[in-house]
Order: C-alpha cells, then sequence, then structure tokens
C-alpha cells in the first residue's frame, strides 16, 4: 500500500477531504495530512487527526511535538504520493512561481521524482484568470499532474467551472493500478566495459529516465523488475539486480525476457568492448594506447529472436544528429513496437538532465513528440502508449 500525502490549502472544499481520507484509508493506504493556516479556518486539524491517527502539519517551525524533524523535508521524504486538495489560486501561483512561505509551499520545493496531483478549487473568473492558466500550464509542463474542476454552483452563489471534484474522482485518480498484473522489464543506465584492473569504457548516462519508468509503473500497479548498470540512485523501491557490462546485462535480459509482458530499454549499452582486457593496470609509456575493440551483442536485435506475438518491446535511441532516419533504422532493424529518441547533444535534457524531449515512433509509421517536460511525464506517456500496444495485442 502507499503512503499519501494530502495538503489542504484555504478553500471551502476543504469539507470534501475528511471523506478522501476515509476512502484512502479503507483501501488499507496509510496517509498524513498538512494544512495551511487558512485552511484550518475551514475544517479542524483535529478532524483529520481522529482519521487518519496521524499529527496534523501546519507550522513547519512547530518544534514541541518532533524536535528532531524538519517537517516539509520528512513529510516529502515519507510520502509515495503527493495531494493537493482543495488547491487555491494562491497555493497554484506560489507553487509555479517557486515561492515556499509556508508548509505547503515549502514542501513543493522539495518534490523531486514523486508525483503530485493538484485539485484547483475556486471562483470561475479566478480559475479563468489569464495569470492562474499560465500557472497552471507551466506546472503541467514541469511534471505536476493539475486536474480540471467541475462545473456547477459555487459558494459565491455564481455558476461555472471551480468546484472540486467530489473525494471519489479524486481517490479513483490517484489510486489508478490500470497497470495491474501487467510484468515489466526495465533496464536503465550505462555499461562499462573493462580496460584493466583500473580503467573502463562507458558513456554520461544516469539512469534517470528509466528510474522514473520504473517509478510510474509502480506508482500505477504495474510489476516492474529493474536490470540496473552502475547508477548513483536508490533502487531499493524496485525488484532489481545491478549489472556492470554490456555482456552481464545481455545474460540477465535474455535469461528474463519470456517471464515478462513489456520490455523498456532505456539502457545505454555499449557497442563495443576491448577484445583483450589487462589482467594488470597498463603503465603510461608510450605517447599513444592502442586498444582493439570488439562488437558486443545488441541486446534489442536478440530479444527480437526470441520475442513472442503478445510481448511489447519498447527502444530508446540516444542521437545527436539524422534523429529521424537513425530511429526508424533501428525500429525496423530490431523489430521494435515503438522506439523513443532523444537528442543528447543537448545539455538540458537527456544524459543527467531531470527533464528531456522525445518522440515516440510507431511500428505502423505514427509518431508522437513530446515537448521538453519532467522525465517522470516522459514516463507515463511512454509507457501509456506501451501499455495500450499491449492491450490490442491481447485483445
Amino acid at each position: 500500500m502507499s503512503n499519501f500525502l494530502i495538503f489542504v490549502t484555504g478553500g471551502i472544499a476543504a469539507y470534501k477531504i475528511p471523506n478522501l481520507c476515509r476512502l484512502l484509508i479503507k483501501a488499507g493506504h496509510n496517509v498524513k495530512v498538512g494544512m495551511t493556516e487558512n485552511a484550518t479556518k475551514f475544517i479542524t486539524p483535529l478532524t483529520f487527526e481522529s482519521l487518519t491517527k496521524n499529527r496534523v502539519y501546519i507550522d513547519d517551525f512547530l518544534t514541541d511535538v518532533e524536535p528532531d524533524s524538519i517537517d516539509h523535508i520528512d513529510l516529502i521524504e515519507w510520502a509515495d504520493k503527493i495531494i493537493v486538495a482543495p488547491c487555491t489560486a494562491n497555493t497554484i501561483s506560489k507553487i509555479a512561481n517557486g515561492i515556499g512561505d509556508n508548509l505547503v509551499t515549502s514542501s513543493m520545493l522539495v518534490v523531486k521524482s514523486k508525483p503530485v496531483y493538484i485539485f484547483p478549487s475556486m471562483n470561475t473568473n479566478m480559475y479563468e484568470n489569464p495569470f492562474v492558466q499560465e500557472n497552471i500550464a507551466k506546472l503541467r509542463k514541469l511534471g505536476y499532474f493539475v486536474f480540471e474542476p467541475d462545473e456547477g454552483e459555487l459558494a459565491c452563489k455564481t455558476e461555472g467551472k471551480g468546484r472540486l471534484i467530489e473525494p471519489e474522482e479524486i481517490f479513483n485518480i490517484v489510486v489508478e493500478e490500470k497497470l495491474k498484473g501487467v510484468k515489466f522489464l526495465v533496464t536503465l543506465g550505462p555499461t562499462k566495459e573493462g580496460i584493466d584492473p583500473v580503467r573502463f569504457i562507458s558513456n554520461y548516462s544516469s539512469g534517470k529516465m528509466g528510474y522514473n519508468i520504473a517509478k510510474y509503473i509502480k506508482d500505477n500497479g504495474g510489476e516492474v523488475f529493474v536490470v540496473a548498470g552502475d547508477v548513483c540512485l536508490d533502487l531499493s523501491p524496485f525488484s532489481y539486480v545491478k549489472i556492470r557490462s554490456a555482456e552481464e546485462m545481455y545474460n540477465e535480459v535474455i535469461s528474463r525476457f519470456s517471464e515478462y509482458d513489456i520490455l523498456i530499454m532505456t539502457a545505454a549499452v555499449a557497442d563495443y568492448r576491448v577484445k583483450n582486457i589487462s589482467d594488470k593496470k597498463i603503465k603510461k609509456n608510450d605517447e599513444t594506447l592502442l586498444l582493439e575493440l570488439v562488437k558486443n551483442k545488441d541486446i534489442l536485435y536478440e530479444v527480437s529472436k526470441v520475442k513472442n506475438e503478445k510481448q511489447v518491446v519498447v527502444g530508446f535511441a540516444a542521437e545527436t544528429d539524422d534523429l529521424i532516419n537513425n530511429a526508424m533504422e533501428k525500429l525496423n532493424r530490431k523489430k521494435l513496437d515503438m522506439i523513443v529518441v532523444n537528442d543528447v547533444s543537448r545539455s538540458d535534457i537527456g544524459f543527467g538532465a531531470d527533464e528531456n524531449e522525445v518522440t515516440i515512433f510507431l511500428k505502423n509509421g505514427e509518431n508522437i513528440r513530446l515537448s521538453k517536460q519532467s522525465k517522470y511525464l516522459i514516463a507515463k506517456h511512454v509507457v501509456d502508449v506501451a501499455y495500450n500496444i499491449l492491450r490490442e495485442k491481447n485483445e
């Protein structure tokens, strides 16, 4: 079960959130609540404490209860999913512009890769205000999930869009397990090809794209196993094995592939390895050092030989030029269902970055261009497309 952190801001729709807490707790999830000062004027913290059996967090500088904690950091580390509901125009604007002047907005500055679900609630004119819409668009681009409010009679007696959607609908959104029962094999990170006991050939892959894909799968109820190169990422949320060389990754993928529905191969696998690895450190003698390289097995090409008609295989192509032609050549030669291509010559996306900009090419000739956004949001699109292909194959 998941740890849900609910932030309640100062809107009259705060009265709906206790029911959301009940639904989550009844489903077996853990719930903690944080509130802005204004939210406490609409509903008391005691209500949430009674429901969740947890302290309600309001003042980030309160130290008499847990003196060793820093609430806005500890809460985000604890949470698997974060909900802001109701979310006022004021809080939307603060989050979008990096303002951290209370517990809720300070906490948002700590969030790095965890899913955040924002449910606006406000007067129709406020919601339609260009500044508010610009901030909502900015949040979506940054990877936050911002949902449209309902239409109807509002507390101010006007009619229009601005009502907080019902707790049951929020519950269905945040507890969505559409990937339940689907098994994913995900590769990530670089491989390292030894030269001698202290040197190797590798690349700049950080594994962040594959990590976000694995996280999105887990967040949505899927089963995921990760084959990881040498990365500085906390893989403890997943079942995983770490490898070093392209040969080790090949062996892990080929031996496991038949057990999985979808393979998503984000790993940056070395095309070549050193033919004769020295068992002793190579000393610096001559002006030049010649290394003889031999070709590694192409893992995706080898997978195509054993793939059955109901399995889905997704490749990634890190390119620096002629992106479309290179991607289509790999898609066809390796008999992939889809390939995701990105330009790694750019420093703001790709290797090591927290954002990406990609184009998804499908076997039927279609392509989906995704503008620059968080890798978690890119992961959502990639996994959702792969899942839809799987459903079509198994209908």
